[in-house]
């Protein structure tokens, strides 16, 4: 046993004094890309240390995903002792244990290695390169063992040389200094071997639009770099104003525009964060100064007044809460109408029909939303439009329902659950005019589409379609529905006692009324509903002290009552 352990130190030894003795010349320069990585977490507490080395000058590196996962924030130590930050992870496989990431490099450049552009074949020559920041430098030389199929061109090695636990993701080196290898965990415990990712293939890692939600580069808290291309860059925005907090968000903006300068909707994006997250007027300037780059580099100038209209009328609709300038609904309206008077599109039409509804415009804004829907971007939503401004205006009812139907109409039954307001709408329009079994038969289409979950108030004012065209059955399941979902509502029980004593149910409507009369003791109505409830019963004398309470509160519907019954 003894001879067996002597042996593999005579082993190791020969493979160390080689390394010493006849390292290639390009070790001298190319350790300076090695460095350490520490990983930190949300706590700020130390997670991880590992290895990782640099593939660009301008700060893209490779490392092993497991040092990351989990990480809050992480930093490299080069080969001078100097601290970086990594700024973005920039790709990521849990599965391959790479990932791929840019270091902060300030204004200086980083001693990179070059990736190998030819596979080595076996028994090819390997370098390996681990962090040091010592003069005397050792690298360790052997040769490749195997070489098996990983991802399209790229391989998995299996290198004749010894690993230390600590040598995880240092680079493997050709004879030509070209990085082809991270060398990873092994869980064989051989001494005499270790095995080597793809240095090509981890370098190849890259966030599109879909990876940007990727479960692997979500265990990683570092910010992740957004996709090369704009149009998918765009969408990963998109997916990221969901998934991360204010500040965060705000980040990633900041990096849309330093990645593209030219681009009009970075500045447009970041001009609505501000206005939407931000009151002062510090940040509101911010978004000013975004909208007017935007507007200056547009070739659609109409797009961007457009956008500026809309942010402008958005910081007007939290009123005094927020004062910038002259940021009103006047001035939204005189940009949107700059962009009208440019292309008039129906969008542009529709916010300013918005615009003149938040002024109390109604006549204006109905004419806008008149256009609209003539267009071929009209819509359930324009009609409803238009019908709220046309209720605004105590327009005819019957014209408030034609536009309503012209909502509905724009789905097919049985209706998706997009179709829920405007039957909702419809329905009590038609309550309104005095439809009450046609606003009943809207009530139950709504109730449908919202697979009956409704609220109380859904119950309350179906229930009194359902009394006014006297069908007291269904009026009392109703109302007993609204009661029950929520018993503390004093409407819902004085209501409840109105309708059993409509059915003649005396004894229980007096329950209601006196329920109701718990959590309001001055609720005029529930009196006098009482002593008419006790008039019924033969109880003249406790009715007309009810009337009389009733008086007192204010009630003048009970006069003719008492003047009737209690003389």
């Amino acid at each position: 046993m003894r001879k067996k352990i002597l042996f593999m130190a005579l082993c190791l030894l020969s493979q160390w004094a080689l390394a010493q003795k006849d390292a290639p010349k390009w070790v001298e320069k190319s350790k300076r890309a090695v460095f350490s990585v520490v990983t930190y977490d949300a706590n700020n507490k130390l997670l991880n240390t590992g290895n990782g080395f640099f593939v660009s000058e301008d700060g893209v590196a490779l490392s092993d995903y497991t040092l990351f996962k989990g990480a809050a924030r992480a930093e490299v130590i080069n080969f001078e002792g100097k601290q970086m930050p990594v700024k973005v992870i920039m790709g990521a496989n849990n599965m391959c244990d790479v990932v791929k990431f840019r270091v902060d490099l300030g204004k200086k450049s980083a001693v990179a290695l070059k990736i190998a552009a030819v596979v080595p074949a076996k028994d090819a020559q390997a370098v390996m390169l681990p962090y040091s920041t010592k003069k005397e430098f050792a690298c360790t030389m052997g040769k490749v063992e195997e070489v098996n199929n990983l991802s399209g061109p790229h391989k998995y090695f299996k290198l004749a040389m010894a690993m230390k636990d600590k040598q995880v993701s240092c680079p493997v080196l050709n004879a030509d200094g070209e990085v082809f290898g991270l060398v990873q965990k092994d869980a064989s415990n051989d001494a005499t071997h270790c095995y080597a990712i793809s240095a090509p293939y981890a370098n190849e890692l890259s966030i599109g639009a879909i990876e940007f939600s990727n479960s692997d580069l979500n265990s990683i808290g570092i910010k992740k770099a957004l996709p090369a291309k704009e149009d998918q860059a765009l969408i990963a925005l998109f997916m990221a104003s969901s998934q991360l907090k204010a500040d965060g968000y705000l980040s990633l903006l900041n990096d849309f525009v330093e990645q593209f300068p030219n681009s009009t909707d970075g500045y447009i994006r970041r001009a609505n964060f501000y206005a939407a997250n931000y009151s002062d007027a510090d940040h509101l300037k911010l978004s000013e100064e975004d909208l007017d780059k935007a507007l200056k580099m547009a070739d659609k100038k109409e797009d961007v007044l457009y956008n500026r209209s809309s942010v402008i009328y958005e910081v007007a609709l939290r009123g005094k809460e927020v004062a910038y300038k002259d940021w009103n609904f006047d001035k939204a309206l005189q940009e949107i109408q700059k962009a009208e008077a440019i292309n008039p599109l129906p969008v542009y039409t529709q916010h300013e029909g918005n615009i003149y509804f938040a002024m109390a415009n109604y006549a204006k804004a109905f004419e806008c939303f008149q256009k609209v829907n003539q267009s071929n971007i009209s819509s359930a939503q324009t009609f409803y439009s238009a019908a709220k401004a046309k209720e605004m205006m105590n327009g005819d009812l019957g014209e408030i329902i034609a536009l309503l139907d012209s909502a509905v109409g724009k789905y097919a039954a049985p209706y998706p659950k997009e179709a829920a307001p405007y039957l909702s709408e419809r329905a009590m329009i038609k309550s309104q005019k005095g439809l009450d079994k046609e606003a009943v038969a809207d009530f139950d289409l709504y109730y449908q589409t919202m697979g009956g979950n409704v609220s109380a108030m859904f119950y309350y004012l179906r229930e009194q379609s359902n009394y006014k065209s006297k069908n007291f059955k269904r009026a009392i399941e109703d109302i007993q529905k609204a009661v029950t979902l929520d018993s503390t509502n004093k409407d819902y029980l004085a209501e409840y006692g109105a309708v059993n004593l409509r059915v003649a149910r005396y004894d229980e409507a007096i329950k209601n009324l006196k329920g109701a009369l718990a959590i309001d003791p001055k609720f005029a109505a529930c009196y006098r509903l009482i002593g008419f409830c006790q008039l019924q019963q033969g109880k003249k004398n406790e009715a007309c002290e009810n009337f009389n309470k009733a008086k007192e509160l204010g009630d003048e519907a009970v006069l003719p009552i008492i003047e009737k019954n209690c003389k």
